[in-house]
């Protein structure tokens, strides 16, 4: 920057790159009000809250630091709980560059910036290869989304007209509300208040838990499809007021668990000295541990396969419940994956800097109304064909892929975290925008052809 000498300052590398960054974009910030700044940061974190996919195993692994103004990423990377005061920090910067638009002379970069900058920590190094990193990743995400599947399977029966008759497919309380609101509660648990303790015992268990287990055990699509047959059977009442109680429900449950889980965490800080000593034990924190735990969790994964493929073979050709169960298990990891890889998007915005729309997160949006799409046309081919062989395929995919493809936990982490900032119109408008496009296409490709074409 400026020193007032005439020249300028050239730019520092690696443990400087934030003050450098921070001070090239002082001459910058002079020229833009400080809420328009402010709202682009806040536009970026609310629509990572719930997921950015695998940017968090790219960033530590690029060689250099993205010059992007204000990049949530470099919030994220101090972790959740420091979000708050970098935000002030960044906001006391805005502010004191535009005070005086005319001034010749800016104040020194140093006075502007925080202690922590002042007096940068070495950058964290990746203990595994990025190969490794991936793939570690992309089997904690299996092993996860294989139990979330089966969780929400489960939760299925529990409350099904077989065991507690509290949910049915002819109701507005849908055979999936249960496990969409035991995600969205535990979200509010292991996605929110809780995911910066897990990330520090391990990255990998932190995103199987959210992006895996909890997105798996929610299903965006199961939801949507259960509202379009409601509307191909002329319930149209039905239908609208089961998006409604389902959004509810849904986004009171995350609340429910965000609160529960501030009122736990509380009660853990009596014993802060003593949990330190015993976390660090825990903590996945060099090439050993990290071989070991990825180990364990490929032979989990074999072992949920194996036993998925045995009992597939014992109940396909009954055409049972089971055999969609177990087929499902086989195929859920892709639709995991694709949604992991799809929630990069998250925060980029549209436009060629990614200017608009940035609080949208994009990659969550996709991944659902694609979800939904393709549910819908399963549906449709499973009344025109009508065998037990095509039930039991198509219903099983729906189930494993399309079911862990969509979620409502990091819709609902999404929704929240909207609904908190300065425009909690945009929670409403999200999800209004994703449950419209959803349904809307879901109805022509299924609602019509059943009209038409008289299908029972």
């Amino acid at each position: 920057m400026d020193n007032g000498n005439g020249h300028q300052e050239p730019y520092r590398t690696n443990s400087f790159s934030r003050e450098s960054s921070l001070a090239s974009s002082l001459s910058l910030s002079r020229s833009l009000p400080p809420l328009f700044i402010n709202n682009d940061v806040d536009s970026e974190n609310v629509s990572e809250a719930g997921d950015i996919g695998d940017r968090s195993l790219r960033r530590r692994h690029s060689s250099g630091r993205s010059n992007r103004l204000f990049s949530s990423e470099d919030l994220l990377e101090q972790g959740t709980n420091d979000t708050s005061r970098q935000e002030h920090d960044l906001r006391a910067l805005n502010t004191s560059s535009v005070v005086n638009p005319l001034t010749t002379s800016p104040l020194p970069t140093k006075s502007l910036l925080s202690p922590e900058s002042l007096n940068p920590v070495k950058k964290e190094e990746p203990v595994l290869p990025k190969s490794l990193e991936y793939i570690s990743c992309l089997i904690h995400l299996a092993v996860f989304g294989i139990v979330g599947a089966i969780t929400r399977y489960m939760l299925q029966k529990l409350f099904g007209p077989t065991v507690a008759r509290v949910t049915n497919d002819g109701s507005i309380l849908y055979l999936d509300l249960p496990s969409n609101m035991v995600g969205s509660f535990l979200m509010g648990w292991f996605g929110v208040v809780f995911k910066a303790d897990i990330t520090r015992v391990s990255e990998y268990l932190a995103i199987g838990l959210s992006t895996g287990y909890l997105g798996s055990l929610t299903t965006f699509s199961g939801w949507n499809q259960k509202m379009l047959d409601l509307s191909a059977d002329g319930k149209w009442l039905y239908a609208v007021l089961g998006f409604l109680l389902g959004l509810f429900l849904a986004s009171y449950s995350i609340i429910l668990g965000v609160e529960t889980a501030k009122g736990f965490r509380w009660l853990l800080q009596r014993e802060a000295s003593s949990s330190k000593e015993r976390n660090s034990c825990l903590e996945v924190n060099t090439f050993k541990r990290h071989i070991v735990s990825m180990t364990l969790m490929f032979l989990l994964l074999v072992a949920l396969l194996t036993v998925s493929a045995t009992q597939l073979v014992k109940e396909f050709d009954k055409g049972t419940s089971e055999a969609q169960l177990w087929l499902g298990c086989l195929v859920a990891a892709p639709g995991v994956w694709l949604r992991w890889f799809l929630a990069r998007i998250n925060g980029r915005g549209l436009g060629k800097d990614g200017q608009y729309l940035r609080w949208v997160p994009f990659g969550t949006v996709i991944a659902n109304v694609v979800a939904a799409s393709v549910m819908a046309a399963l549906a449709t081919l499973k009344k025109s064909v009508n065998t037990t062989t095509c039930n039991t395929v198509a219903s099983s995919i729906q189930f494993g892929l399309l079911g862990c493809l969509s979620t409502v936990s990091t819709l609902m982490a999404e929704f929240n975290a909207m609904r908190e900032s300065d425009y909690p119109w945009r929670a409403y408008a999200y999800a209004s925008f994703t449950i419209a496009v959803s349904f809307a296409i879901g109805t022509v490709i299924y609602s019509v052809p059943v009209w038409v074409v008289g299908f029972s």
